[in-house]
């Protein structure tokens, strides 16, 4: 695994900028928004900044799926915290949301002037088919991080099915899968003290990264 060193109090403030400037990058660049934008943050903040792990960030990422609010916004927050502190998140969430806020005020008023046109309507169409391929390559990612026994692909096929089938809220879920996981490394390391907890340490393949990175 890279070791990823803490920035310091100076260095932290000569990031601010270009913790704006890569997410205020992301957000305008990437359909679908939530887990869609996952893999776009992952390949800029891990691949091309180093300023994390790939370890760092899936438990960024499972963080932020886990609170309340947009996963992609609550990671900002994550990464930008862990980076610049405080300043750092709110520069972070800035970069993030202030592009698409603008395009969607754009959006907003032209859209009574195109929403009867046949190209638009079908353009649509493909931008809705290209978000589903997105949030699958940002579930398999997260599915390579964070599934690598029988414990932990146990525990995610039976929360897919209660989703799936039943009405039972995701929060129950949510509070669940790390008492749950909790239990199960307790009940391990009665018999053994090394257990293992995370993924080996080996790095991921970096033709895994689809093009969906596209800027």
């Amino acid at each position: 695994m890279k070791l990823v060193l803490q920035p310091s109090g100076t260095s932290r403030l000569r990031l601010i900028p270009q913790i704006f400037a890569v997410f205020c990058k992301i957000g305008p660049s990437t359909f679908g928004g939530g887990y869609a934008m996952i893999a776009t943050i992952e390949k800029e903040i891990v691949d091309r900044k180093g300023w994390m792990d790939k370890s760092e960030m899936g438990d960024m990422i499972s963080v932020a799926g886990s609170a309340p609010g947009g996963v992609a916004v609550n990671a900002a927050a994550f990464i930008g915290y862990r980076l610049g502190g405080v300043i750092g998140a709110l520069a972070a969430v800035t970069g993030i949301t202030l592009p698409t806020l603008v395009v969607v005020l754009l959006l907003s008023l032209t859209y009574a002037l195109f929403k009867d046109n046949p190209k638009v309507e079908a353009a649509l169409k493909g931008v809705h088919a290209a978000v589903v391929a997105l949030i699958l390559v940002a579930a398999w990612k997260m599915a390579r991080s964070s599934l690598f026994d029988v414990a932990t692909y146990t525990l995610a096929a039976a929360a897919l099915a209660i989703l799936l089938f039943t009405n039972l809220h995701s929060i129950w879920l949510i509070l669940g899968g790390p008492a749950i996981g909790a239990a199960v490394v307790a009940i391990r390391r009665l018999k053994r003290p090394d257990v293992r907890t995370e993924p080996g340490t080996q790095e991921l393949d970096s033709s895994a990264m689809m093009p969906e990175y596209y800027i």
